[in-house]
């Protein structure tokens, strides 16, 4: 049983990495350890390999790693493309040579051959779409369009102008410094697509992630009916029963079932547990990202409201607690008031913890019409159309 102990562990460890690289940044990882190792991954660990860097070979290499970081982060670059594209050929590569040959089988008709053939089709379509169609580039021809349909909230929104592409800058976009374009209603900038995902191409975006996640979920469970169907074929419950002498009983059959399966299929059970980490992940990142979309609201502007709402509840907080001082030096100037108990003031409940700060986002029109907004985009209607027409 120690090596299955040790398989878990492996396991757990390489899930919490995986998200904390991932997704530390998200909010609702802020301030846990999950953050924390984020960081160390991302900024900590780097820094102390330039400084050993420097130490042992001097700047001029230190200075090689930073344009290598520049190219690869800073400018847009098919590096995760290719990463992309050669992870999902070797899974569907090791997939055909160590599954393939037992489908058909117990559970799975040959048929599966061909639609996860059709299913990793369907996926590397989706990636193009989102890598390379316009996630909505902010130009001057189109911008007064895009202001008509974007109105500014004038809190975490106003009117300016873009200091890079100089035009008025339209409520939700934002100029990413890696494209060198401003683009409308901009999410985030993907690494794995090379591309802004923005008003237009969100849509491909999650339709990628859903994709994904049914890919994985499906290869999880045609692999685990392959080992299935090994075990009924070969008989495993009746010769571990009847020729060792085992109990028949989960409890007691599970460690032997366990332990015979990773001898005789260890490769696909990593790939099995590989898919499983794999598809929790997009599970996560997709239900993140379907939270925003139908809230109408992005990853941009998820950071400006958190921003915005620890700004003001600190402006709000000094101003509570300005009142609060003003109050109890009004009441030391009342003659004969009685003294004040000290316990009950003790427990009575600081006047700057019941600050509250509200979330007024004016782009949430609704369920339905926040989702018809990511499926339809405003630039591609007839309305948007119409204006640019009329401002032409």
């Amino acid at each position: 049983m120690g090596v299955q102990w040790v398989l878990v562990c492996h396991g757990l460890v390489t899930l919490l990495v995986v998200i904390s690289f991932l997704c530390g940044q998200w909010p609702i990882f802020q301030g846990t350890f999950v953050e924390r190792i984020h960081h160390f991954l991302t900024f900590g660990a780097y820094d102390y390999f330039l400084r050993f860097v420097g130490t042992l070979c001097g700047s001029k290499a230190t200075d090689a790693i930073l344009s290598m970081e520049y190219f690869c982060c800073d400018r847009p670059n098919p590096i995760l493309q290719f990463i992309y594209l050669m992870m999902i050929g070797g899974i569907y590569y090791f997939i055909s040579k160590f599954c393939f040959n037992y489908i058909p089988g117990y559970y799975l008709s040959g048929v599966h051959r061909y639609t996860s053939l059709l299913a990793v089709g369907v996926g590397v379509l989706l990636f193009l779409l989102t890598s390379f169609s316009d996630p909505g580039t902010v130009k001057a021809e189109n911008v007064s369009q895009y202001i008509s349909a974007y109105p500014y909230d004038n809190v975490i929104y106003s009117e300016k102008e873009c200091s890079t592409c100089k035009i008025p800058k339209p409520a939700r976009s934002k100029h990413c410094s890696i494209c060198d374009r401003c683009v409308a209603r901009f999410d985030h900038h993907c690494g794995w697509m090379n591309n802004c995902i923005g008003e237009r191409n969100t849509r491909y975006f999650m339709a990628f992630l859903l994709w994904h996640f049914l890919i994985c979920i499906y290869g999880t469970v045609a692999i685990g009916l392959v080992l299935a169907g090994q075990l009924k074929e070969l008989r495993v419950v009746y010769i571990l029963t009847v020729y060792y002498g085992i109990e028949n009983s989960l409890r007691r059959l599970v460690p032997h079932i366990v332990q015979w399966l990773l001898a005789s299929y260890n490769t696909q059970i990593l790939m099995m547990v590989f898919l499983a980490i794999v598809s929790l992940l997009l599970a996560g990142f997709f239900g993140y990202h379907a939270n925003l979309c139908l809230t109408n609201t992005t990853t941009n502007e998820t950071f400006k409201w958190q921003d915005y709402i620890s700004w003001q509840k600190k402006l709000n907080e000094a101003r509570a607690s300005a009142a609060a001082l003003k109050a109890g030096i009004s009441g030391m100037r009342i003659e004969g008031e009685p003294p004040k108990i000290k316990w009950r003031s003790f427990f009575r409940k600081s006047t700057t913890e019941n600050v509250q700060v509200t979330k007024n986002n004016i782009y949430d029109k609704g369920f339905f019409h926040n989702l018809l907004e990511i499926i339809f985009p405003l630039s591609m209607r007839s309305s948007f159309l119409q204006t640019k027409s009329k401002s032409g």
